[in-house]
Parts: structure tokens; sequence; C-alpha cells
């Protein structure tokens, strides 16, 4: 063959390779993107369902959480988990399985609340079949531990609402409890908050993700684990030693997820522990010497976590982060 010949062969091969290997990429920035499934608003009559997927519930009376949904024109199912003792945790795995299957797989209860943190969700995550669920979605609603069920169903491609739970519900504030019934009913939520001398000043959008950190550091390697790409991380945590703390966020930066956030919203850091000879740091300032080397807006102190001020935070949601001199805020889309 004339050599010119081959060359120009060669150099169309070329192209059509370079133009396949861009129809690919386009196809897989496609895929990454797809927008997440919002569970349908609740309506006046829909019906919620309360139980435990974690620590039992024995002493706590759920009557004012009760109430409160009854006066936003809801029904209640309580769940056959609520009063169930297994040492700790409200039930076996199975019995906490079994309870959460047949709530998510009813079609009729369009929210499922969880009652109360502390631990075990992520021993029945494993256990749970989501196919009906995915037939007809419903919004997860709780905090601390329930960040298993976040991070699982944003994963998934599914909204979720990181917020107040029933046991908490008695000693949260006004604007936490609206909150809920603002992200509940598809209504627009805006905070703005005062500013925190430790923020650091920008804007940035991106889908919301997070909970609490132990939890995120204890899925990372799992099915489960949080996807911090182009995404907002939310993060807050109670009692825990500085220490771990500082372990915790370093393994977030070790793998790789603070590399590829847009911002970081700080809730609560309540009730830190420190061994006899101090860390140094409070938990404010060991997040702060981790990510100061990212160009990227943070607010600390926002008002969500293990604190009575608890915002509810629809994750999986894009949201819309200023930071500056004088005011934080966040806006869902």
């Amino acid at each position: 063959m004339h050599p010119t010949r081959f060359c120009s062969i060669k150099s169309s091969f070329g192209f059509y390779k370079a133009l396949l290997l861009f129809f690919v990429l386009q196809s897989f920035n496609s895929q990454a993107h797809t927008p997440m499934t919002t569970p349908p608003i609740l309506q006046k009559g829909d019906t919620i369902a309360i139980l435990a997927t974690a620590r039992k519930n024995i002493d706590d009376n759920l009557q004012p959480a009760i109430d409160l949904l009854h006066s936003w024109g809801l029904e209640v199912v309580i769940g056959n988990t609520i009063g169930l003792d297994d040492n700790q945790l409200a039930g076996t795995d199975a019995e906490r399985a079994a309870d959460f299957q047949k709530q998510l797989d009813n079609p009729n209860i369009k929210a499922i609340w969880c009652v109360k943190g502390g631990y075990g969700t992520v021993r029945i995550i494993d256990l749970l079949d989501f196919t009906k669920f995915k037939q007809s979605p419903k919004w997860i609603v709780g905090f601390s531990d329930i960040t298993v069920l976040h991070n699982h169903l944003n994963t998934m491609g599914y909204k979720t609402i990181h917020g107040i739970m029933p046991v908490t519900y008695p000693r949260a504030t006004t604007e936490a409890v609206e909150s809920l019934k603002l992200a509940l009913f598809g209504n627009p939520i805006r905070y703005e908050i005062a500013t925190d001398p430790m923020n650091r000043f920008g804007k940035a959008s991106g889908e919301l993700v997070g909970g609490n950190l132990s939890i995120l550091y204890s899925l990372l390697g799992s099915n489960s684990a949080i996807d911090c790409t182009d995404k907002i991380l939310f993060i807050e945590d109670l009692d825990e030693y500085l220490y771990h703390i500082d372990r915790m966020m370093m393994n977030l930066k070790r793998n790789g997820c603070l590399e590829s956030i847009k911002g970081i919203i700080v809730g609560s850091m309540y009730k830190m522990r420190d061994n006899d000879i101090p860390w140094g740091k409070n938990a404010l300032e060991i997040i702060e010497d981790v990510t100061k080397q990212y160009k990227i807006p943070v607010v600390y102190n926002f008002p969500a976590g293990h604190i009575r001020d608890n915002r509810a935070l629809v994750l999986g949601s894009v949201v819309h982060l200023e930071v500056t001199a004088k005011k934080s805020i966040l806006q869902f889309d």
C-alpha cells in the first residue's frame, strides 16, 4: 500500500475512534447525572408509618408526634417494632427488617418516619428488597443512624428527608417542625442563617448528600457508601472523641470524597469528648484543618443534627449554597 494512502486510512481510523469515544463519554455523563427521583409529596389524608429500624422504643411517648401528624391532616400507622425489646434494639434484625419491608411495600403508606436512631439500621439494610419501593417511592424520614437509609437510597437515585424524628419532636424548635412539614408537603425551602466566623465564602450548586459523619465513615466501601462527586456534603455528629472526628475526616479525604465535592455544610458537632491529653482542636477546627486546601464554600454551625433546631434537609435535591460575610443561604430547587 502506498505510504500516503496508509497514513490517510490510519488518520481516518483515529478520527472515528475519537468520535466513538466522545459519544461513549457523553452517554456516561448523561447517565451519571440522571435526575434523582422525588417521591410524591404528601396530601391531606395520606398515611405515615412510624417504626423502628435501630434502638428500641419502650418508654418514649409517641402521642405528641401522632397528634402533630393528625394536625397536618395525615393518618398514622404504628409499626410492629414499636415496643419490641431485644437488648438495645427494637426487636431482632429479622423483626425490624420485616416491619420496614411491610411498610415499604404498602402503596398506601406515603412516608416512613423512623422513630429514633442509635444503632442498628446497618444490620437490616441488606435484608431489604426495594423492588416495590421503586414502583411506588415514598419518603424516608429521620436522622442520625437513619443516615444508612439516606445514603443507600440516595445512591439508588431517590430523595429522602433528613429531619426530626418522633422521639425528638417534643424538644424540637418551631422552625425545625415547620421545616419538616414544608419538606413533606413539597413547599419551597430556603434557609438564611447568620454568618459564622469560621465560614469560607463562595457559591456552589449541586446535589445535597450526607448525614451523620460516623455513619458515613462506616459505610465507605459498601454499596451504601456516599457518592461525593460534584455534590454538596452535609455532616453532623454527636458524642465522639475529637481524634475520631479527625480520623473520619481523613478517611473521607483519602477516599477522594473531599476532592470531588463543591461545598460543605457542617451541622451541629454536639457533646464532643477529648482525652486526658487534649487533641488541641475542637471539632470545627479539625474539619477546617482537613478541608482548608479545597477552594470551596463551607458553612459551620448550620442548624441541623443532634440539636433542638434540626432543620429538614431534602437529601438528593439540588441546592444552591451562598456563603458571604453577612449571611449564608441554602436554597432547594
